[in-house]
């Protein structure tokens, strides 16, 4: 089952600009896959029908979710444990960019605090 986040544009017009709907955010049973090179987390979003590749840090996940460190397997569980957190997070995200996102520790610090 995929989890599914819609997310809601602030309401403003923007320059005369009319109310436009707001993204439909979903994100695939996939599991996230592990960038060791730029030790990242990424996984797939589908952002109103298309595939759009978002991760999230190593730092984030050792520091907000419980990895206690950087190898795969560990943070591959550490995503599944905040997997509804760090979608609500990536769909916020979107929300403010339009598109990919890389979520970073402190996107977190900021949501908690």
């Amino acid at each position: 089952m995929s989890a599914d986040v819609s997310t809601a544009r602030d309401g403003q017009d923007r320059a005369g600009a009319g109310n436009a709907a707001a993204p439909r955010v979903t994100f695939p049973d996939e599991p996230p896959v592990f960038d060791g090179a730029n030790m990242l987390m990424r996984f797939v979003v589908d952002l109103d029908g298309e595939p759009v590749v978002c991760a999230i840090t190593a730092e984030a996940l050792e520091d907000h979710f419980g990895a206690d460190s950087a190898l795969e397997a560990v943070l591959s569980a550490a995503f599944a444990r905040g997997r509804a957190r760090i979608c609500a997070a990536c769909a916020e995200a979107i929300r403010e960019t339009g598109g990919s996102v890389v979520l970073h520790s402190g996107r977190f610090r900021a949501a908690s605090g």
